[in-house]
């Protein structure tokens, strides 16, 4: 029996913090099929996206340095926001980038990337209530890391098509691959929330 109560408001907070996610994954997969004044106006909703997102994370920072017990440790809800929050800021800079290198056209395997994208943020949102009782996490953490791995696979497919096809172009060339790279990383992010939860998964067990 616990003498003190653990204030369980923090599961609420990251539930909220992944919603941001799976909105802003909606944004970017929009853009890429939007006209230039199109992806500018999402671009911008992104980035209200991204900002809400910073000030949840913020409020699970503000809420941890008022609060003496924790419902699990609070490193672990610490860089579990933080992690949240390296997701949204990820597709933030992709998005951002799309529009300001202004960027006709995209290989379809972009696409690809987003729709792993999505379903990450997904998986995610579902996960984070869960956490609550850390019930049937499993499947979310082995899937995650199933997707990044296809992530992974469209990446170098995708650098050498860029490669093959942009030769002549080197200008080209260096902005799609940096777009390339920054949704590798948006897929990389949501693998480390995943580890994430199946290290407090563990330690809670």
């Amino acid at each position: 029996m616990r003498l003190t109560p653990r204030d369980t408001k923090y599961f609420d907070l990251l539930a909220a913090l992944a919603q941001h996610l799976v909105r802003g994954s909606s944004l970017l997969a929009e853009l890429l099929g939007a006209d230039r004044a199109g992806r500018e106006k999402l671009a911008e909703e992104m980035h209200e996206v991204e900002h809400l997102a910073d000030e949840a994370t913020h409020s699970i920072m503000r809420r941890l340095n008022q609060t003496f017990v924790t419902p699990f440790d609070r490193e672990d809800i610490s860089g579990l926001a933080s992690a949240l929050d390296d997701c949204m800021d990820e597709m933030d800079e992709a998005a951002d980038l799309i529009v300001l290198y202004k960027v006709e056209g995209l290989p379809d395997r972009v696409s690809d990337q987003v729709q792993v994208l999505q379903r990450c943020a997904e998986l995610t949102a579902d996960a984070m209530p869960r956490l609550r009782s850390m019930d049937k996490l499993a499947d979310y953490w082995v899937e995650v890391n199933r997707l990044e791995n296809q992530a992974d696979k469209l990446h170098r497919k995708l650098i050498a098509q860029l490669f093959d096809d942009l030769a002549s172009d080197p200008v080209q060339l260096m902005k799609l691959k940096e777009i390339v790279e920054v949704l590798e990383n948006a897929a990389d992010s949501f693998e480390k929330v995943a580890n994430m939860v199946e290290t407090i998964a563990l330690k809670e067990s």
